[in-house]
């Protein structure tokens, strides 16, 4: 799985006071936070004012690190693009639907032979609320990669992860979305989630418990790559065990059951787990709330 942080983040106060006055050592600390992920996605809005031209310091300090342009000046990732060597490694962070946009941004995509990352969404009809209302978005983003010469395996289908406290039946919409998306393109395409979306509004002792699980349902559905927390490093180490299918304790061993649960279509109350081990409980109540089985509440592990 491609793994992209996402801790350059412009909606981070700390973070877009860093940007505007250019603090190298914070912006330094923060890469190297990241350095071992395959990219880094570098937010910068609509990269305007101070932030005009942002893109030029930044890419010197991430030196020869992948970047995930993300940013909704489209000619501000354009420059950024330019600048880098390994522009056919890095990402445009993102396209939707949109007309106007989507079509610069697959002249661009095109142009530096880099990955897109499309969103299932427009202006006119929002995120869609189903998976079949998703991939049909997604089809139609895509007919116009094919017919601009893209190639599939450059494109990064994104379903929208929403919250789980705002819409908990939304978490099993977005990995169906993954699981069509997979099924339904040949050559293949790839999927990508933002990861901490699913956790954002919850309390801060259970984000990364849900980001965990969430990721290896998601995982067994197919999904390709992820933006995430660089800082939960178990969150990494738990993406290249699912890679390497090499559990080394009973958890691990619980997050590829899940994760195969949902490949093979299999239900959540036929895993097999320690009953009496309390942090497998929390696994368990977690993917159930996920799968819109149980209902959440900020107390759903002490149920």
């Amino acid at each position: 799985m491609i793994t992209i942080g996402e801790n350059i983040h412009i909606i981070s106060k700390s973070v877009r006071e860093a940007l505007e006055k250019k603090d190298e050592n914070f912006i330094k600390n923060l890469i190297k936070i990241q350095q071992n992920l395959d990219c880094i996605d570098l937010n910068v809005g609509p990269a305007k004012g101070q932030l005009d031209k942002i893109y030029e310091w930044l890419v010197l300090l991430c030196k020869e690190q992948n970047i995930s342009f993300d940013s909704t000046n489209i000619s501000a990732i354009e420059n950024g693009l330019s600048l880098v060597k390994n522009a056919e490694n890095c990402f445009i962070n993102s396209t939707s639907k949109d007309k106007e946009k989507l079509e610069k941004l697959t002249d661009v995509a095109l142009q530096y032979n880099c990955n897109l990352i499309a969103l299932s969404m427009s202006k006119e009809t929002g995120i869609p609320k189903t998976a079949d209302e998703r991939l049909e978005i997604i089809f139609e983003i895509y007919e116009k990669c094919m017919e601009k010469g893209i190639e599939s395996n450059k494109l990064f289908f994104d379903p929208l992860v929403l919250p789980l406290k705002a819409d908990q039946t939304q978490a099993m919409e977005a990995i169906n979305t993954i699981r069509m998306v997979k099924e339904s393109f040949e050559p293949k395409v790839n999927t990508i989630i933002g990861l901490s979306n699913i956790s954002n509004g919850i309390p801060n002792n259970l984000r990364s418990l849900v980001n965990r699980v969430y990721l290896s349902l998601c995982y067994g559905a197919g999904l390709d790559a992820v933006i995430m927390d660089a800082k939960d490093s178990e969150l990494y180490r738990i993406i290249k065990m699912l890679d390497n299918y090499s559990p080394e304790n009973k958890l691990d061993e619980l997050y590829i059951k899940l994760s195969d649960s949902i490949k093979n279509f299999e239900e959540l109350d036929e895993i097999k787990f320690d009953k009496n081990n309390l942090e497998a409980q929390n696994i368990i109540k977690t993917a159930a709330v996920l799968l819109n089985k149980k209902i959440y509440s900020d107390s759903f592990t002490q149920v």
